[in-house]
């Protein structure tokens, strides 16, 4: 199968993060196996997703990896004029949940995996297929620690997110965090007498606003990124059951984005003690903030001048280094030692849409970088 054809299978597995992803690795793995790669699960603690591990040729490190996630983002909610998991083309583009993010490069790795089984490669030709990346890059967390002594030391690897083919060497990490403001409930009547969860969340969410203004005007700063600085960000709050109730608890979800300058705890710190300051202040005895962790992944901060930004530039035809604003698996494999970039077809800005696409042509360049790699691995 071509890579529009492998793209036309991938698409039409609804592999969304919250179901199972078996049915599309079940796929993966029998296509690898038949053209002889070793392939290894990794069952994810429930038993209903699993990512893959795959190889084909000499049994030595030094070979290249591609990673790629299975999963996509729903389509509920989205107006589609098109039907979202199956493969439609219209002019020189194909559309479809999943083409961009990031089922095409996918798809051009796998048509790769039928070339590189027929070639004669003196060093590895190597995936690394994963899970749940849309839900805060979970599925990697159970993987990563099984990649080398899996498939051996790579001498890179490449993340095939949506870069219109161009060399990302850098994105922010992230933290997110849920803030639980206890306070006091009553009858709104007496409301002075009792203490209002939800102003106590106001006065937090004042903290993070503070916070993103201090980091504006004196935190570090990278002028590659849309935003160049680290940020801080309120998603959600929630509290009360009705009108006349003070409210007792309140809840505020909240995230880091941050440059690899600015280690995340730092700023973390900042917010905390702002918000023991806000407590304080509150006078109430029964007054809390009280800040969790629910999801953490590490930025990638590649050099410029490493050897595997040049090294990718040439397989992708000398196209330029940038950096992107969303955040990828890419710092995983930089944090266990694979010099890593980020490279992949098609443009973010159509990820995650209604009437998701991609460009043929991206394609075609995606399956042009592959085809030179699979000529230097069998040099």
């Amino acid at each position: 199968m071509n890579t529009l054809e492998h793209l036309e299978r991938l698409v039409a597995f609804p592999s969304v993060s919250a179901d199972s992803n078996l049915p599309i690795i079940d796929f993966i793995d029998s296509y690898l196996s038949d053209l002889g790669f070793k392939v290894a699960r990794v069952m994810d603690g429930g038993g209903q997703k699993a990512g893959l591990l795959a190889r084909i040729g000499a049994e030595v490190d030094g070979g290249v990896l591609l990673s790629a996630h299975t999963d996509v983002v729903p389509v509920a909610g989205q107006v589609w004029t098109r039907e979202p998991f199956r493969l439609s083309r219209e002019g020189g583009r194909v559309y479809g949940r999943g083409t961009t993010d990031m089922k095409g490069f996918l798809a051009s790795a796998l048509a790769g995996a039928a070339r590189a089984a027929r070639a004669d490669l003196k060093r590895p030709y190597l995936l690394s297929l994963s899970y749940d990346e849309e839900v805060g890059c979970v599925g990697i967390r159970s993987m990563i620690d099984r990649v080398v002594p899996v498939l051996g030391r790579p001498a890179f690897c490449i993340i095939g997110e949506p870069t219109s083919m161009q060399v990302a060497i850098g994105h922010k990490g992230k933290g997110a965090y849920l803030a639980t403001c206890r306070g006091v409930a009553g009858h709104s009547a007496m409301a002075p007498h009792f203490l209002n969860a939800l102003h106590l969340a106001a006065d937090f969410i004042g903290v993070l606003r503070a916070e993103q203004a201090r980091l504006m005007a004196h935190g570090a700063s990278d002028v590659a990124y849309d935003v160049a600085c680290s940020t801080v960000h309120a998603g959600k709050m929630s509290g009360g059951i009705a009108l006349n109730i003070v409210p007792d608890v309140a809840t505020v979800a909240f995230e880091i984005r941050h440059l690899a300058a600015e280690p995340i705890n730092s700023i973390l710190d900042r917010i905390r003690s702002a918000a023991a300051d806000v407590v304080a202040a509150n006078g109430h005895p029964a007054a809390a903030i009280e800040i969790v962790e629910t999801n953490l992944y590490p930025g990638l901060d590649t050099p410029v001048d490493a050897d595997v930004v040049g090294a990718v530039s040439r397989l992708a035809g000398g196209t330029k280094t940038t950096k992107v604003a969303y955040g990828t698996e890419a710092g995983y494999f930089a944090s266990i030692g694979i010099p890593t970039v980020v490279c992949g077809p098609g443009d973010m800005a159509q990820g995650h849409q209604p009437d998701e696409f991609i460009d043929v042509a991206q394609l075609d360049a995606c399956d042009a970088m592959i085809d030179r790699l699979i000529g230097q691995l069998s040099l």
